[in-house]
């Protein structure tokens, strides 16, 4: 059996540091955008996408959830589960501006961002920019910032 000794200018392996990673997704972005830039909206049921015979819903706000309305469901189905729906036709420049403001709050806690879409990314944040003890800590401070 040969036994090869271990080098004596190696330094000892160090532990490897655990990653943090949060996970964002802006769940009814862009009914929520809608809402936000119409108070008639607001509390309403609302759905963007189409409402006619081939349209499909993008996105659902809270108040047309409580009725069963879903993305991906056609206009028709969403509907008849809610008939007080109002369909909003997208505005993706929108929710292009928004997404971007939103990644500006993300780039104050890291410059690692990996975005899936406008409303979801995953953010790096072992080492934070704020100096923020927890993952958990930073995902409430990102939460609890506001947008112009």
């Amino acid at each position: 059996m040969l036994d090869f000794p271990t080098p004596a200018s190696e330094p000892p392996a160090e532990p490897q540091r655990q990653r943090k990673i949060i996970h964002i997704d802006m769940d009814a972005f862009y009914a929520s955008v809608e809402q936000r830039d119409d108070p008639a909206l607001r509390g309403k049921p609302v759905a963007v996408g189409g409402s006619r015979e081939r349209g499909v819903v993008a996105a659902a706000s809270y108040e047309a959830r409580r009725f069963g309305v879903r993305s991906a469901m056609s206009g028709i189905t969403a509907r008849r589960k809610c008939p007080e729906l109002v369909f909003v036709r997208p505005r993706l420049d929108a929710y292009k501006a928004v997404s971007q403001q939103i990644r500006a709050v993300f780039a104050a806690h890291t410059p690692i961002i990996d975005p899936l879409s406008l409303d979801e990314a995953y953010l790096d944040v072992t080492e934070n920019l704020q100096g923020i003890a927890t993952a958990t800590q930073i995902a409430k401070a990102i939460r609890v910032s506001r947008c112009s």
